[in-house]
């Protein structure tokens, strides 16, 4: 098996080479920096999120498996998990903001009027925060329900539960 060239500069990293993690961060930024801003669609939230996983891939070089896939697959999905970090951040302070009766920050989709665009928010926050947050990652964020419940940490039929159920309340929800 052909030996990956990130391993040395994630091994060396590991050691707190500050050279070897300058050259790695060389090799896969763009590649980070294109899954970061293609999650979360804005310059500025996409370098954040590229700034938390090197951080991340700092500290915890010492914990990749090179039996789990390459190097780089393993640093695309630190990347991943803090892109989705920020787009739930910023899904639980637009909650906050509806439930303080402000604007919403989005516009409505394409596909829905206002209406029931107003009906399904009205719906989704009439729904427990397990179940909501649950919808948004496989829905919303196009999660399967494994990464749902990687991302959470929690048991995969507890995830396919609370999405179940959630679905089932929104779709009694929008039928009235």
């Amino acid at each position: 098996m052909e030996q990956d060239p990130m391993l040395s500069l994630l091994s060396a990293t590991a050691q707190g080479d500050k050279k070897a993690f300058a050259e790695l961060y060389q090799a896969s930024s763009k590649q980070l920096y294109a899954v970061s801003l293609k999650m979360l669609k804005h310059k500025e939230l996409a370098e954040e999120a590229l700034q938390e996983a090197y951080v991340r891939i700092w500290h915890n070089a010492s914990q990749y498996r090179a039996g789990k896939g390459t190097v780089l697959t393993w640093m695309i999905s630190i990347a991943r998990y803090r892109a989705l970090d920020i787009l739930r951040y910023h899904a639980v302070r637009k909650e906050e903001a509806l439930s303080d009766n402000q604007v919403p920050v989005t516009t409505s989709s394409e596909t829905m009027t206002e209406t029931q665009q107003g009906l399904l928010e009205k719906c989704m926050g009439a729904l427990d925060v397990q179940q909501r947050q649950a919808i948004h990652l496989a829905y919303f964020n196009g999660m399967s329900h494994h990464e749902v419940t990687a991302h959470l940490d929690l048991p995969l039929g507890t995830i396919k539960s609370w999405i179940r159920r959630g679905l089932q309340s929104l779709q009694r929800c929008l039928k009235l």
